[in-house]
């Protein structure tokens, strides 16, 4: 079987190794075949049973955060990556960086470094969306104020003991905009510091809602 002939029968351009097995199942050793369809960079590996196109084989690309959400599950992104996506911060950020209710990983792959963080359960079943993209792909991703919480509760060394710490980390250390931190849900941050049981949280919905009440009464 050609290149050619595998690449008609597979649509996506991510895809497991049950789908290639199917694809390779009227071959004699279709172990061997995938072998070599690795060493010729037709398909490449990205975990084990994990696989996408090779460059000279792809449609359209593909999309990184999806694969992020299937390298090890269940996850959805958040943190740095989530962050920069949403233009937060101003760094640019290559790691995909992921929560998961799971144990905390580091997957070093062909196609890029992927990192998840265990966080309890209760705080990974809120805060996170589903997100069309190009081809057919969707992918899952913290809400904004979600990826800031995750990335807050991430920094186990960060000490913060008031409102005014957290703005101070907030906009000289992350350089977050403090018209963004104003626009931010107040409840919603103190329900996701009740499921992480965090007082950092407590303290960056306090200073959500006193940048709010500042803002109203600068308008009066």
């Amino acid at each position: 079987m050609e290149a050619i002939d595998i690449r008609a029968q597979i649509e996506t351009e991510i895809f497991d190794y049950q789908t290639l097995i199917h694809t390779l199942k009227d071959l004699s050793s279709p172990r061997d075949k995938i072998t070599d369809l690795l060493r010729q960079e037709i398909i490449i590996r990205v975990k084990k049973g994990l696989y996408v196109f090779g460059p000279k084989y792809r449609r359209h690309p593909y999309s990184k955060e999806l694969l992020a959400n299937l390298v090890h599950g269940p996850s959805y992104i958040s943190l740095d990556y989530a962050l920069a996506y949403y233009g937060i911060i101003p760094e640019r950020v290559e790691a995909l960086t992921s929560v998961t209710p799971n144990r905390s990983r580091r997957f070093n792959t062909p196609v890029g470094l992927f990192i998840y963080r265990q966080i309890p359960p209760g705080a990974y079943e809120t805060g996170l969306v589903r997100v069309e993209v190009d081809h057919e792909q969707a992918f899952l991703i913290a809400t904004p104020e979600k990826a800031l919480a995750d990335k807050i509760v991430s920094l186990r060394g960060l000490a913060i003991a008031s409102a005014a710490e957290m703005q101070r980390f907030l906009e000289e250390d992350l350089r977050i905009e403090p018209d963004f931190l104003k626009s931010l849900p107040a409840e919603r941050i103190y329900d996701f510091a009740r499921r992480y049981r965090s007082r950092k949280l407590r303290y960056l919905s306090q200073l959500v809602r006193q940048l709010q009440k500042a803002g109203e009464t600068n308008h009066e």
